[in-house]
């Protein structure tokens, strides 16, 4: 690691702490050239795979796109910021658990329409309707009795 102050590359390791979320790691330096002190911090970088849209084009996977789709089917319905958040992390740990570099948008689908209908079942119809393309009401009656299932 490279000190921030005289870019010398050589630096110590004094001190490691990992913080109460357990996500990242605190390590205190100091350089061996100007013996300043200085912080860093290790974080996990997961690679999320790569969205290929229906029409073959990929993109970048984007937790607000993901959000905003929840949170569109979700509007002025009672469930909580926790409740969403709790939701989006259950699908970004699925995709990175599939350890698949590419994954077509339609199973990312079907993974909101699964934590829609855990968290309310309006939410769920509203955006089934969009996500399936209902033509007539009896699509709209089939997922009405789906949900009436479970």
């Amino acid at each position: 690691m490279k000190c921030p102050y005289c870019h010398h590359d050589d630096t110590q390791v004094i001190d490691t702490r990992a913080p109460e979320d357990g996500n990242t790691i605190r390590r205190r330096r100091r350089c061996t050239q100007c013996d300043k002190r200085f912080t860093t911090y290790e974080r996990i970088e997961l690679a999320m795979p790569v969205i290929v849209k229906k029409n073959g084009s990929r993109t970048e996977f984007e937790t607000g796109k993901l959000r905003g789709s929840l949170m569109l089917a979700l509007r002025k319905r009672p469930v909580s910021a926790e409740a969403v958040d709790t939701a989006i992390q259950r699908i970004e740990e699925k995709l990175l658990s599939s350890g698949e570099r590419e994954v077509n948008s339609g199973y990312i689908g079907e993974l909101v329409m699964r934590e829609l209908k855990r968290l309310d079942k309006i939410a769920y119809i509203r955006f089934a309707s969009v996500y399936k393309s209902f033509e007539d009401l009896s699509e709209f009656a089939e997922a009405i009795q789906e949900v009436k299932k479970n």
